[in-house]
């Protein structure tokens, strides 16, 4: 991404302009959700303390690790089925990965991707696998 202006007007005319995009595209909005999410996390990380920082070093020198968490990966991960019709696009479905509900090409999403799109109306969790519960959000 190229660098951003400083002055808040400018800012405020890019923003509006990148929801203007969200808006009008279903497809391309679910992407730039999930990018603008991204952009979102590394900012938060980068303006973390760098001490709180993965992968720091503390003063002492010794990294520190969460037990029971340096090999496995104990979250599933999830899917985002897209699918389309004649009509047209129709919602997005999420899955867990292992799901055998999953038609099409799968891709993987992060679990914090598939929180955000699950907050998303155009985007729906799977009636089988239930991501959303997985992730305790409660879908409406």
């Amino acid at each position: 991404m190229s660098e951003l202006p400083p002055d808040p007007p400018r800012l405020r005319a890019i923003l509006a302009h990148l929801d203007h995009q969200l808006a009008e595209t279903e497809t391309i909005g679910t992407y730039l959700r999930l990018q603008r999410a991204a952009v979102q996390a590394a900012l938060a990380s980068a303006e973390a303390p760098a001490a709180r920082r993965p992968g720091r070093l503390p003063k002492g020198g010794a990294q520190v690790r969460s037990m029971g968490m340096a090999q496995a990966n104990p979250r599933p991960q999830f899917i985002v089925q897209q699918r389309r019709t004649p009509r047209g696009p129709e919602p997005s479905i999420i899955h867990i990965a292992d799901c055998s509900m999953i038609d099409g090409i799968p891709h993987t999403i992060s679990e914090h991707d598939a929180r955000v799109s699950l907050t998303d109306p155009t985007i729906e969790p799977c009636a089988f696998c239930r991501p959303d519960t997985e992730l305790g959000i409660d879908v409406a």
